[in-house]
């Protein structure tokens, strides 16, 4: 290898490194966050739904084309044509890293509306689908049918949620290049974890909120809700202009709808449980309990506790409880515009800024601290606690009582792969030995490489691993002929022998063809964003599209080829051997010593579905394949003096079972 291409190496890693952090684990999926607000406003009184109308209209001047007339469109169906207030919460955060990018997105983006489609769409995939398996309340006794007959029917549910998220999330992405890198940096969209069980609220509250924290989705909320608040105090001062007014109704809405975002990630499972740890326990834990559901306590103290699901897996109930929460945070935006929140409660803010907030939940880590005026006042702590009273209590951080943590296939590892296989070969090294055979061989390699399987979600596949490992293999089941028609047995006689050699493997995701990744990994130092989105998509089937998983009730299947290549070296210790025709008729046969180069490409990959693990990884997938084995030499041993022997390619198509173990670091 030169040295150009061990730098180029040396970028790819750092690349890989460089998206470990770009991960992104969302709550709620587009529609489920704009389902929770349209329950909010639907459930507002005549009074405050009137204030609400009002401001949407005026927010909505000059932009009457692509804002809704209805801030509230529940008759919004597949292709919309208009962004209404409710799908603002789920274009925050996730499609947008501010309340000022959020709104200029949703008046303006060119692909904003193709997001809002894709989002439909998904919504009708996703209510064809039970949430949870029906359990078996017969009380019979464990019946082994019937038990399989319901894992299954759950696995095909299971499958086609795994499919529909695939498909809606390849479309985001293709609209949104920006979407699956955009909120992985930090914890923003996490509750922070309490560092010992006896933290009070007023003290997690502090924790969440101080300039310097590590963004939470607590603290976030409440950044954009006083943000929102602010504004709204603003608009009862009198010394604001028409057009002045409509851009503060506007920014006011605008903060709101961000804020509630975040509030809304606090009700799911995967959030309240999967803020810290390294990338791989993050995306694994949060997973876990999204899918399968955590029993929660409030801030609001008692002994009733709730089970709570996660992203895509939204039930009722929990839309139930988390738009409780976002009606009572809107309820108090609406209630300081009209004056029912007296000055004593929350003063006007004359100052309040006209413009949505600008501050970047993305790019930041920790947060700032406000202008003086914009800070949280002690006399604000009432309104904010009156709205997250009713969040859940989130998980201990590291140490005793912890939650399980659970690990995807996600971030650097170091592992040991075990594979059997047999392959079907069309003939033998020599030429005129074309009868079929069979091959069986054995492989044992060390591999090293990153998971970045799942990117987005449990359809895509960012494995980079190179991996050095021995492989042996019997000898081919068709014997040698010679013109006499001789046959003999044994190993030399076989049209391919039994061998051993030294097995390389390297597999990588590729954005249009193998290897353009490894070639591009320069544009990582110029422009890394750009090589992140072709990462990416790269992760998540490739700019085609093509090489995605597809889930199915019994696993998952995947087509593959051009991202695993296999090269095995056969002779390094010695010059392996076999039998060649003689060159008289009448002569037996000659003794010839070669080496050979096997080079193998998979082409379809089947694997059951992952257990989750709390340390490290393991699997089993079967791969189906064709190799080249490419003959090299063909000198004669014996007898001595003989022509050499021209040798031809063999050509096979095997089947692969193996093993992986990963230690993830």
């Amino acid at each position: 290898m030169s040295k150009r291409d061990v730098r180029k190496v040396m970028v790819w890693a750092a690349s890989c490194i460089g998206l470990l952090s770009s991960l992104s684990a969302r709550a709620w999926v587009y529609p489920e966050h704009r389902e929770l607000a349209l329950s909010a406003v639907q459930q507002l009184d005549a009074d405050r739904r009137v204030i609400f109308d009002q401001l949407w209209r005026s927010a909505r001047i000059g932009n009457e084309q692509r804002l809704c007339e209805q801030g509230a469109d529940q008759t919004q169906e597949l292709t919309p044509s208009c962004i209404d207030w409710a799908a603002l919460s789920a274009i925050a955060g996730d499609h947008s890293c501010s309340s000022q990018e959020m709104m200029e997105t949703a008046r303006s983006s060119p692909w904003v509306l193709s997001v809002a489609d894709v989002a439909a769409q998904l919504k009708v995939d996703l209510a064809r689908l039970p949430v949870t398996a029906e359990p078996d309340m017969s009380g019979r006794a464990p019946n082994v049918l019937s038990d399989a007959q319901r894992r299954l029917a759950g696995q095909s549910v299971r499958a086609q949620r795994i499919n529909a998220l695939r498909t809606a999330d390849i479309r985001l992405q293709r609209a949104d290049t920006q979407y699956a890198t955009r909120a992985g940096y930090n914890n923003a969209h996490f509750l922070l974890a309490r560092p010992s069980p006896n933290v009070r609220p007023i003290d997690y509250a502090s924790l969440t909120l101080r300039p310097g924290s590590e963004l939470n989705a607590i603290g976030v909320y409440a950044w954009f809700h006083l943000s929102a608040l602010q504004k709204a105090s603003r608009l009862r001062s009198g010394a604001l202009d028409s057009d002045q007014r409509i851009e503060l109704m506007r920014s006011a809405l605008a903060d709101e709808a961000f804020a509630l975002h975040f509030l809304q990630d606090t009700f799911a499972a995967g959030h309240i449980a999967g803020s810290w740890g390294d990338a791989s326990q993050r995306q694994g834990t949060h997973d876990f309990y999204n899918q399968s559901g955590l029993e929660v306590f409030t801030w609001s103290g008692g002994g009733n506790s709730v089970v709570l699901m996660g992203d895509a897996h939204m039930r009722a109930e929990d839309a139930r409880i988390a738009s409780a929460s976002v009606k009572a945070s809107l309820e108090q935006v609406l209630d300081v515009v009209s004056g029912r929140v007296s000055e004593a409660v929350f003063a006007t803010l004359a100052d309040a800024p006209l413009q949505p907030d600008a501050f970047n939940v993305c790019s930041a880590r920790n947060f700032p601290s406000r202008e003086p005026g914009q800070r949280v006042r002690q006399a604000d702590l009432p309104l904010l606690e009156s709205t997250l009273i009713a969040t859940a209590v989130p998980s201990l951080g590291p140490g005793l009582g912890a939650m399980p943590r659970f690990r995807s296939e996600v971030g650097p590892f170091v592992g040991l792969a075990g594979s059997i296989d047999g392959r079907a070969i069309d003939g033998g090294f020599i030429r005129g030995q074309s009868g079929t055979g069979a091959i069986v061989g054995l492989d044992l390699s060390v591999r090293a490489g990153f998971g970045l399987d799942g990117v987005m979600g449990e359809a895509g596949d960012g494995l980079v691993y190179a991996s050095l490992g021995f492989r042996t293999d019997s000898p081919s089941s068709n014997q040698f002929r010679d013109v006499t028609g001789n046959t003999l047995s044994g190993n030399l006689s076989a049209a391919v022998p039994a061998r051993t050699g030294v097995a390389l493997r390297l597999r990588m995701p590729y954005y249009l063809v193998p290897g353009d990744l490894l070639l591009a990994s320069p544009l990582y130092l110029v422009q890394p964003q750009a090589f992140a989105d072709m990462a990416v998509t790269a992760g998540n089937g490739g700019l085609l599209g093509l090489q995605s998983g597809w889930a199915t009730p019994v696993g998952r299947f995947q087509f593959v080829l051009g991202r695993e290549l296999g090269i095995t070296f056969y002779g390094l210790s010695g010059d392996d051997q076999l039998l060649a025709p003689g060159v008289q008729s009448s002569d037996f046969g000659r003794v010839v010593n070669f080496k050979s180069t096997s080079y193998d490409l998979p082409i379809l990959e089947y694997r059951p579905y992952r257990a989750f693990s709390t340390n490290q990884s393991s699997s089993v997938l079967f791969q189906f394949y064709a190799a080249a084995d490419v003959p090299r030499g063909g000198a004669v041993r014996f007898p001595a003096g003989a022509p050499p022997v021209h040798l031809q390619t063999v050509w096979s198509l095997g089947l692969r079972l193996i093993f992986d173990w990963r230690y993830y670091y």
